[in-house]
């Protein structure tokens, strides 16, 4: 089994969710974060004053897939939320040791 963590712009989150749909994933977990990366923040206007906003908003998904789905996974993630500019995010393959369905107690694989 594989965690696979995904850090995308807030506003492809609705592309990357029909995509994983359509390959057969049908859960997910979405939360919404702040950070940077080589995209360093940018400059805003606001009322005549220039701010700096160091930390941009993102969305982090958490999928958890068999091993053999991993790939397609992945691919589906880089299809659906590239843009080809700095600031498209990441994507993080973690290996998983198990895995346990609270309401029935099912294990592993199993238990997606």
């Amino acid at each position: 089994m594989n965690k696979i963590e995904a850090i995308i712009r807030p506003h492809k989150l609705e592309e990357l969710r029909a995509a994983l749909e359509e390959i057969g994933i049908t859960g997910m977990t979405v939360t919404e974060v702040r950070g940077f990366g080589r995209q360093k923040g940018h400059h805003e206007l606001y009322r005549g004053r220039e701010y700096t906003i160091n930390f941009l908003p993102k969305i982090k998904v958490e999928v958890i897939v068999k091993s053999d789905q991993c790939e397609k996974v992945v691919d589906a993630i880089r299809s659906a939320v590239n843009t080809g500019q700095v600031g498209d995010g990441k994507i993080f393959i973690y290996n998983l040791a198990d895995a346990v369905r609270i309401r029935t107690g099912e294990r592993a694989e199993e238990a997606l």
